[in-house]
């Protein structure tokens, strides 16, 4: 079979596509601009992409398209309801990510509930070099012991937040589905895990749904103190009102991993908040993580060469 990668720089030169060109025949593109992209994809029997938009225009283009595989595990760069008109079969790699998105959110939650940021900036500036005794205390800090760590969205990485959250002796609070708006027991509705949450993580996907999720309606509910994280996807959180909520200190810290508009401009509103941390979409571009995406893609495309077409790791979120 003939395939495409349409960005893997998105994967990195650090892992290496063997196992996928053990599968198929395969032409790689570093990036894949919207005008390049129809004349790279219209021979090609497998597309794969993590960014770039497949929709009905490109499907069209794409007549001998059978398989597109999603170096990811959302997939809203898809039209889904097209390929279903064309049997044309979506792929996405779940669980991937899992251990590197956690691990990033621990190190936000690290940093700012133990202040790094702003003791290494200290001694950088000689303050401690200046104190009159051996310690500083300008920037004490709280224990995560017994603090209420709410989490949105309770698919693998919640869950997997929640062990670690769990270890560290948090109380972990989980919000109900937005999927399905049925009370679960084990879980409390979305408005107070806004108010009872010390920190608010999101692990959900983009859609209609959860599009503006936290708004200024959604912030004011929150403590004053409250660190919110968004390492899902942007879009979930409205920029302007997040802005608006930390300079009016209705929050107390925000770390974002995903904006709306990736790579962004140099005016978003975000850079220019106050206790913010935004790193560029990297949670979940761990060494590890980035090697078993490869497999997973691989994967998928020697089950739909075997006809295994009920085995493929199917665009499902739990």
């Amino acid at each position: 079979m003939k395939a495409v990668l349409l960005d893997k720089a998105t994967i990195g030169n650090d892992v290496s596509l063997q196992e996928i060109e053990n599968q198929c025949k395969l032409i790689s593109y570093n990036t894949t601009t919207a005008t390049e992209v129809h004349q790279r994809i219209s021979d090609a029997e497998v597309i794969i992409t993590n960014k770039v938009v497949i929709g009905k225009k490109e499907m069209e283009v794409a007549g001998n398209l059978k398989l597109i595989c999603v170096a990811a595990t959302g997939y809203n760069n898809i039209d889904i309801e097209e390929a279903k008109k064309r049997n044309i079969t979506v792929t996405n790699v779940k669980g991937y990510s899992t251990e590197s998105v956690a691990q990033i959110v621990f190190g936000y939650i690290f940093t700012i509930m133990n202040s790094v940021s702003a003791v290494a900036h200290d001694i950088k500036k000689g303050l401690w070099q200046q104190s009159p005794v051996f310690t500083m205390l300008n920037h004490p800090f709280s224990e995560l012991k017994g603090k209420n760590l709410g989490i949105i969205g309770f698919g693998n990485i919640g869950k997997r937040v929640a062990e670690i959250g769990k270890v560290l002796g948090m109380n972990i609070l989980i919000s109900e589905s937005l999927k399905n708006p049925e009370k679960h027991p084990t879980r409390l509705y979305f408005e107070e895990i806004l108010k009872q949450s010390d920190i608010i993580t999101i692990h959900t996907p983009l859609t209609d749904k959860t599009k503006d999720l936290i708004s200024t309606k959604e912030l004011k509910l929150m403590k004053n103190t409250a660190i919110l994280i968004n390492a899902a996807r942007g879009g979930i959180v409205n920029e302007q009102d997040l802005y608006d909520a930390l300079m009016n200190k209705e929050i107390g810290y925000a770390a974002i991993d995903v904006l709306t508009q990736e790579p962004p401009k140099d005016d978003n509103i975000l850079f220019k908040a106050p206790n913010m941390i935004i790193t560029p979409h990297i949670a979940w571009t761990s060494f590890e993580a980035r090697q078993k995406l490869v497999a997973g893609i691989s994967n998928n495309i020697k089950l739909f060469k075997e006809g295994k077409s009920n085995e493929i790791n199917l665009c499902k979120f739990v």
